[in-house]
């Protein structure tokens, strides 16, 4: 079986809208392919949803514990020690992908978030994309709940607790991209 080269695989893609138009210009711009790979992706790549589940089944409490806590509270330092989470003391949230799987449960207890085993009081449930479009703040929270891309069950005004307080602190869960280098 004869397979093409990258190259002129690269030029049968069609242009994206306003990038480069040349067969030249579109080899020499790979961050165009890029974007259209990720595209791609996207459209048709299968969710990571089960291959999480199933990860998710087999990783113990106290290991979850070990890589989600100490992140978690560094991310609220400022917020813990302010007082911010005093209202949650003693509580359980938890935040799941639908179908209940992947999914993890947060409590407050003694100024520091924890990860526990076991439901929640409250749930908030919705896809990967949607709590990755909410950790990295692209999106109001609100919007996401009435477009019904998160839901919150269970006990709501706890749910709803948590998710204003999110809404008004600053805060960033994952890191930014550092800028370009330019020579």
């Amino acid at each position: 079986m004869f397979l093409p080269h990258p190259r002129q695989l690269i030029r049968a893609l069609p242009p994206l809208p306003g990038h480069a138009h040349s067969h030249a210009d579109r080899a020499a711009a790979p961050t165009s392919l890029g974007r259209q790979l990720t595209g791609v992706l996207k459209a048709y790549a299968p969710s990571p949803a089960p291959w999480l589940a199933a990860l998710d089944r087999r990783v113990p409490v106290p290991l979850k514990q070990l890589l989600l806590e100490a992140p978690l509270n560094r991310v609220f330092t400022d917020a813990i020690s302010g007082g911010e989470f005093d209202e949650f003391e003693g509580r359980r949230i938890r935040l799941e992908c639908h179908g209940g799987q992947p999914g993890v449960t947060l409590g407050f207890w003694c100024g520091r978030l924890r990860v526990v085993d076991g439901p929640g009081e409250a749930t908030i449930r919705g896809t990967l994309a949607a709590f990755r479009t909410l950790a990295e703040r692209q999106q109001d929270p609100d919007q996401l709940f009435f477009q019904r891309r998160l839901v919150i069950e269970g006990d709501t005004e706890l749910g709803l607790g948590l998710k204003n307080l999110l809404d008004s602190l600053e805060w960033q869960l994952l890191p930014t991209r550092p800028p370009a280098l330019t020579n």
